[in-house]
């Protein structure tokens, strides 16, 4: 597929974003409880490391082999769609992610629930990858609007996260996983009742497909701005919880008003400033205030209110950032978006698969404020890395 037709199809906007088939909506509800992955254990942090008598470096073990074995699988994903189909995959995923959840509930140490962490970062590379391309194909409005739509269920998904992390991680630390074992459920009949059909890309692809794609100049500096600024963001998500010193219940209302401006700057804002502005030239603005905004919490890391201030105030600037990083991967490479998506989403997981170990490190060899600055610096090589190939860039219009 052409560039041309790709922002072609990303201009086609006619349809009611809202008015979509069932089918969509089925899609989009599994992503909302595929993402809650992503913050759920947030609260439970502090609460598994001293029930199961564990370092905060070895907890945030279960970020790492989680994001690693989503990167490495992510490789193969667009590969096994084009072999099952993108229902098959998606169902694939959803088993994967139901059974690696429970398990993980039922762990006696940290050291299964990071094994378990990794199959259930195997399940949703099956599913998140598939899902996106699924609600391209199938929503009303083009890509534009679809692209709108899966960040929406991102941002609700990782704000709704906390929250319910919080409220059974209060009752027990195992009370998360079995919920979103059961939430999984739910989105696994509702896809294979609601979603007809088992399409397949026209060609089938290789697994190694993504690796070639990565020689794309534009595709490889958004997957490197991608891994640079994952470092901040998994350092977040990761780290903040044991410098809070806050509640179960705490930590999950500040982790939920850090997904709600998320969801409201990525469906609502990010859009707007794209078009104003474009893309780089506002990822590059947002991106260094992430960074200032890093730095103040590693000034004033021992104190609770400033740093939970800032944690909201982050997901603000990535609810923006999220949305123009994953518009621009789909149209700055003439290759399918499945091959794009792949190839991206391999280099950006490794970023969040070394950040939370690290994290937990650097705090334990230097001092609580380290980690923070190390964030703050990866997210500053990303800015470097998107103004060295801000060229590369030049096909996006202002207006995607």
């Amino acid at each position: 597929m052409q560039l041309s037709s790709h922002l072609e199809d990303l201009s086609d906007t006619r349809q009611p974003l809202w008015h979509q088939p069932l089918a969509v909506w089925s899609v989009a509800f599994a992503c909302i409880i595929a993402f809650m992955g992503l913050g759920l254990v947030d609260p439970i942090l502090p609460d598994i490391a001293s029930k199961l008598h564990a370092s905060p470096a070895e907890v945030e073990l279960l970020f790492t082999s989680y994001n690693l074995v989503m990167a490495l699988a992510m490789v193969i994903t667009s590969g096994i769609s084009s072999r099952i189909g993108y229902k098959g995959t998606l169902i694939a995923g959803l088993l994967l992610i139901i059974l690696f959840s429970a398990l993980a509930g039922h762990a006696a140490n940290v050291g299964q629930i990071v094994w378990f962490r990794a199959g259930w970062g195997l399940g949703n590379a099956l599913f998140i990858s598939t899902a996106l391309a699924v609600i391209v194909s199938v929503a009303n409005g083009g890509p534009a609007g679809a692209i709108i739509l899966y960040e929406a269920a991102l941002g609700l998904g990782i704000s709704v996260g906390p929250l319910l992390g919080g409220e059974l991680g209060a009752i027990s630390w195992r009370g998360p996983f079995y919920g979103v074992a059961v939430l999984m459920c739910i989105g696994f009949l509702l896809t294979l009742i609601l979603l007809k059909g088992n399409q397949r890309p026209v060609a089938r692809h290789s697994l190694i497909e993504p690796f070639f794609a990565l020689r794309h100049r534009g595709l490889l500096t958004m997957g490197l701005t991608a891994f640079f600024y994952n470092f901040g963001f998994f350092t977040l998500l990761a780290y903040t919880p044991f410098v809070l010193r806050l509640s179960i219940h705490q930590l999950g209302y500040v982790f939920f008003g850090w997904g709600i401006c998320l969801a409201i700057t990525s469906v609502w804002i990010a859009p707007h400033l794209q078009k104003k502005f474009g893309t780089s030239s506002v990822m590059m603005t947002v991106l260094t205030l992430f960074a200032l905004d890093l730095i103040i919490m590693a000034v004033f890391t021992n104190t609770t209110m400033i740093v939970s201030i800032a944690v909201i105030l982050a997901g603000a600037l990535l609810g923006i950032n999220n949305t123009l990083i994953t518009t621009a991967v789909m149209v700055v490479s003439p290759f399918e978006r499945p091959i794009a998506s792949s190839a991206y989403s391999f280099v950006r997981f490794l970023g969040g698969a070394i950040a939370p170990w690290l994290a937990g490190k650097l705090a334990s060899w230097y001092n609580p404020h380290i980690p923070f600055y190390s964030g703050a610096l990866g997210v500053i090589l990303s800015v470097v890395i998107l103004a060295i190939g801000r060229k590369h860039l030049a096909s996006i219009p202002r207006g995607h």
